[in-house]
């Protein structure tokens, strides 16, 4: 990989990560998304759920398949639940939020206008000795912005959502840290997937998703399976990577290939061939063992309609659902391509292809 594709993937997994786009609120996210993939492909579309679509045309004769890639652009965040007669912000969450990791961030209220905000809480002075080595609970914390109470009126009310603000960070060795690289980082793929094939000889049409409403029910998945009925799928999110507090419960290891998933949520043929692809390109992988719903897009497009083929791409991921999920970019590179050349190696025969 070049280091200029290194460079081009880190900056816009940079840019996606700063930006907001929280379930169901995917505006700005989408913006940003439909705008790259513009200049990589035939078509760029968004329908009513917010799912943005770009479709790369393959240079096969006659029958063309279509081929659907999925990865979403939401993210968890929160959203306003009561506004307190001082003028403190009273919230909830919206999706997996891990509330342990909330106290003292920095926030974005985003009302009538964005305005900042920190989370805080009653101070470790003043707490009863039986809850100082207590974690505290959301109800619990509130948002200050520094206004007054008719001052929040004029530009924040309940319901609103809030965002964590963290810009994002690189460590050594091509590592990043940020806030929802699950799963901007499987958008990125995509990105690097369709560069790649501008280079390859590929049949089938390659329709490329960013799904929304992810973090709350696989939303965007189910509508947009259910619009292209592809003739396959393979879903790209990220996936739990080793650290030392997972005390063996986690096998996969950042910096070593993005998984590939098997078991029934995914179609044999197709963990087949990403692996046999793997092998032939020497690109590395991991192998992960899925005995149940994989928890992830992939789920909800092999259900869609009268049944999809799917495979399911996972990038390793570490401290998943915080705002500094850390991730290494070759991982990234790395699954773009077998993505790629993956769709470069179907055959016109996709029905044959796809036989138990």
């Amino acid at each position: 990989m070049s280091n200029t594709q290194m460079q081009r993937a880190s900056e816009f997994l940079s840019l996606l990560s700063m930006a907001s786009g929280v379930s169901g609120y995917e505006v700005s996210i989408a913006s940003l998304v439909r705008e790259r993939f513009k200049r990589l492909t035939d078509e760029v579309r968004s329908d009513q759920i917010g799912n943005v679509y770009a479709l790369k045309k393959g240079n096969g004769q006659g029958y063309k398949g279509k081929i659907m890639l999925a990865a979403h652009m939401d993210e968890i965040g929160l959203m306003v639940k009561k506004i307190d007669p001082r003028g403190f912000l009273q919230f909830t969450s919206i999706g997996g939020v891990d509330q342990r990791t909330l106290l003292s961030q920095e926030v974005l209220v985003h009302g009538r206008q964005t305005i900042p905000g920190i989370i805080g809480s009653i101070p470790p002075h003043l707490l009863h000795n039986e809850d100082s080595d207590k974690a505290v609970k959301m109800e619990e914390m509130v948002i200050d912005v520094g206004l007054s109470p008719v001052k929040i009126d004029e530009s924040i009310q309940v319901g609103d959502v809030i965002t964590l603000r963290r810009e994002t960070y690189p460590l050594l060795n091509n590592v990043m840290a940020g806030k929802s690289l699950d799963d901007r980082a499987g958008v990125v793929v995509m990105m690097v997937c369709l560069e790649e094939l501008s280079r390859l000889q590929f049949a089938h049409d390659v329709i490329a998703v960013a799904t929304t409403q992810e973090e709350v029910g696989v939303r965007g998945a189910l509508t947009s399976a259910y619009t292209l009925n592809p003739d396959l799928a393979v879903a790209i999110d990220v996936t739990h990577g080793s650290t030392p507090d997972t005390k063996g419960q986690v096998a996969i290891n950042m910096g070593k290939g993005p998984t590939v998933a098997l078991g029934p949520n995914i179609h044999p043929a197709i963990y087949r061939q990403l692996s046999e692809i793997a092998q032939e390109h020497r690109l590395p992988i991991q192998i992960e063992p899925v005995p149940g719903s994989s928890g992830t897009d992939a789920w909800a497009i092999q259900v869609t309609q009268a049944g999809i083929p799917t495979g399911l791409i996972s990038i390793p991921l570490r401290y998943m659902h915080t705002s500094v999920e850390t991730l290494d970019m070759q991982d990234v590179l790395n699954s773009g391509k077998l993505l790629a050349h993956f769709i470069a190696s179907l055959p016109d025969d996709l029905e044959g292809f796809l036989c138990y």
